[in-house]
């Protein structure tokens, strides 16, 4: 039997988005998945509208927490409830490439390696192109992740059982990238494929676009979580910087 992929999907007022998302999952090729959706106390009607998808496809199961915990606790509510032998990651506002999942299984079994993430491109609220395509590291490890984030969370898929008892930080921003630093730190081999298999969505209100609380997140993280000293924490704030700066994309 093919194995099955847990898709792990916290959503917060994405009502004009989530419909989209959860459309190009299951218009995947690969079809033994499974979508957790956690809804975090939406005000709009994304709630309902994930609810009516999952009423038509069994795959679909729509949680909700009791009080707005961020995106973080909502990962990690979705992540106790996942059953597939690999877990896979999808914002509510972003969408996949149709063979999104049948390439990653592919590649990971043919390259035995339990970590994997691609490359994706940027669009707008109105999906439109924004000229922008993620470049991609070939090969992976804990250390290179500390000098910047590599990875694009909409693009990731692991072996579960490498990290069953792993879960995000409960902090507001860079929550996606601690829970991957903790997961890479235990894998034997993490890659990275030359392929576009993903749209990454930038809206002008988003969270990630606050660029003070996400310096405070960072700080958060990499000296309250991860116990790096703040010497190292400006260090690799500094090559994160950069890195996205002057190589992170490409213009096409």
């Amino acid at each position: 039997m093919i194995p099955k992929v847990s898709i792990i999907t916290p959503n917060y007022n994405c009502s004009n988005y989530i419909s989209q998302t959860i459309k190009s999952v299951i218009a995947q090729t690969y079809s033994n998945w499974e979508m957790i959706i956690v809804d975090d106390c939406s005000t709009d009607d994304s709630y309902e509208l994930a609810l009516s998808y999952s009423k038509c496809d069994s795959r679909i199961k729509v949680l909700r927490n009791e009080e707005n915990s961020g995106a973080a606790l909502s990962r990690n509510k979705a992540l106790d409830e996942a059953r597939g032998e690999y877990i896979a990651f999808l914002d509510s506002d972003d969408l996949w490439m149709p063979e999104k999942l049948e390439k990653q299984i592919r590649f990971m079994q043919e390259n035995t390696c339990d970590f994997c993430f691609c490359r994706y491109n940027l669009i707008d609220e109105e999906n439109i192109f924004l000229g922008k395509t993620a470049k991609i590291i070939h090969t992976l490890t804990y250390r290179k992740m500390l000098y910047h984030d590599f990875v694009g969370c909409l693009t990731v898929m692991y072996k579960a059982d490498i990290a069953k008892n792993i879960r995000s930080f409960d902090i507001r921003n860079n929550n996606d990238y601690g829970l991957f630093l903790q997961v890479i730190k235990n894998t034997k081999k993490a890659l990275g494929m030359d392929e576009i298999l993903a749209n990454y969505r930038i809206r002008k209100n988003g969270i990630s676009r606050n660029k003070l609380k996400k310096v405070s997140s960072y700080f958060e993280l990499m000296h309250d979580k991860l116990h790096l000293s703040l010497f190292k924490c400006c260090f690799y704030l500094f090559t994160n910087i950069v890195i996205k700066v002057v190589w992170k994309y490409e213009k096409k």
